[in-house]
C-alpha cells in the first residue's frame, strides 16, 4: 500500500469543506498518515485563556486536506477508515464561548439573556494510565476520565459548487462531532465532486454524546487513515460501520429532522442489505435502533441511528469493505 504522512503547517490547514485546492492527490488504498490541529488552532492552552481574547472565529476547526482522491466521480462512495487516532499532545482544552452551546442562548434562539460566562478547562493526559484528569475552575472537584479518541470532522466536498464552513455538518459529511467516529469505524460518504475532495480534523480526546457546551475536550491528533473508492452506491447521508454496528448520521435543524433524516437514512440501508420493503424496514428499525446524539450545538444539530449487528442476520455492507479494511488495518499501528 502506498503510504503518505502529512503535518500541515498553519497556511496549509483548509477551511471550508469545498473551495480549497488538494493538498495530495492519492489512489485508492493509500495509507494516510496525517496531524489534526485542535478546533481553536491550538490557541487555548492556559484556563486563563478566554476565547473571546484569543481566538480568531475565522480559524476555527483547521481541517487537514483536502485529498484529492484519482477516479472518484460523482456517485461513487468513499471509504475512509480510522485505524488508529493517537493524541498528540499530553494537554486538551475545552471552553464556554459567548452565545454558543446548547444550554445559552445563540444567534439562532435569540434571548434578552446576557451570555454565559467564558471559561477555560484544561486536560491534562495520561498516556501510561488512558486518562484525561477534569478539575472543576469554581471548587475542588477533581475526577479521572476514560481517554476515548475521536474525529469531530470528516468529510468530502459538497454538490452543487457549495463551499460550506468547516463548523457545519450536512450530507457531505463535516463537523457531525459523533463519538462513533472513532477507531475501528469506516467512513462511508457519497462522492460529489471529481477526486471527492475529502479532510479530516477537530479531534476531540472525548466527547459525550450531544457535545453540550459546544466545546468536547479539542486537541491535536495524530490520525491513521486507509482510503478507498467503491464505484457507485452514493448513500444520501454519512454511513458508520463499527465491527458491533451500523450508524447513519443525519443533520439538520430542528433536531428531530436530524433525527428524522438517520431514520430514513438506515431504512434505505437496511434495504439494501436486506431486500427489505421501507415498510418493513421501518418496522425492525422501530424495535432495534438506538438514537445516541451527535451534536446539538452546530450549524446543523447531527444525530445518529445506530443497530448492533448480532441482531440481524450477517450481510456485506458496501461488498465487505470494512471488513476487508479492518483486515489491511492490522499490524499499521
Amino acid at each position: 500500500m502506498d503510504v503518505v504522512e502529512f503535518r500541515p503547517t498553519p497556511d496549509q490547514f483548509a477551511w471550508t469543506f469545498g473551495g480549497a485546492a488538494p493538498s495530495h492527490r492519492i489512489k485508492p488504498g493509500t495509507v494516510l498518515k496525517l496531524w489534526t490541529e485542535d478546533a481553536f488552532s491550538g490557541r487555548l492552552q492556559r484556563t486563563s485563556d478566554l476565547p473571546s481574547q484569543v481566538l480568531d472565529m475565522t480559524e476555527v476547526n483547521p481541517q487537514t486536506g483536502p485529498f484529492f482522491v484519482e477516479g472518484a466521480e460523482p456517485g461513487d462512495t468513499l471509504a475512509i477508515h480510522i485505524v488508529d487516532l493517537t493524541p498528540a499532545r499530553d494537554w486538551a482544552a475545552s471552553t464556554t464561548i459567548p452565545f454558543f452551546g446548547a444550554l445559552t442562548g445563540t444567534d439562532r434562539t435569540a434571548l434578552l439573556h446576557a451570555p454565559l460566562p467564558e471559561q477555560t478547562w484544561i486536560y491534562q493526559l495520561d498516556r501510561a494510565a488512558g486518562t484525561l484528569l477534569f478539575e472543576a475552575q469554581r471548587s475542588d472537584f477533581r475526577t479521572v476520565l476514560p481517554c476515548s479518541p475521536m474525529l469531530g470532522t470528516v468529510g468530502v466536498a459538497p454538490a452543487g459548487r457549495e463551499v460550506r464552513t468547516s463548523l457545519v455538518p450536512d450530507k457531505f459529511g463535516g463537523n457531525m462531532d459523533t463519538p462513533e467516529m472513532k477507531a475501528g469505524t469506516t467512513c462511508f460518504l457519497g462522492v460529489n465532486v471529481p477526486g471527492a475532495l475529502f479532510s479530516v480534523g477537530d479531534g476531540h480526546y472525548r466527547q459525550g454524546e450531544g457535545e453540550s457546551c459546544g466545546t468536547a475536550v479539542e486537541g491535536a491528533m495524530d490520525v491513521t487513515l486507509i482510503v478507498e473508492l467503491i464505484k457507485g452506491g452514493a448513500p444520501e447521508w454519512p454511513r458508520l460501520e463499527h465491527d458491533e454496528d451500523y450508524v447513519v448520521v443525519g443533520s439538520s435543524r430542528p433536531l428531530e429532522d436530524a433525527w428524522r433524516a438517520s431514520q430514513v437514512g438506515m431504512v434505505a440501508w437496511l434495504g439494501e442489505l436486506y431486500g427489505l420493503d421501507p415498510l418493513d424496514a421501518y418496522e425492525l428499525l422501530t424495535q432495534i435502533s438506538l438514537s445516541p446524539l451527535a451534536n446539538v450545538v452546530d450549524a446543523n444539530y447531527s444525530a445518529v441511528t445506530k443497530i448492533e449487528k448480532a441482531l440481524l442476520p450477517p450481510a456485506d455492507a458496501f461488498n465487505g469493505m470494512h471488513r476487508h479494511l479492518r483486515s489491511l488495518s492490522k499490524g499499521l499501528v
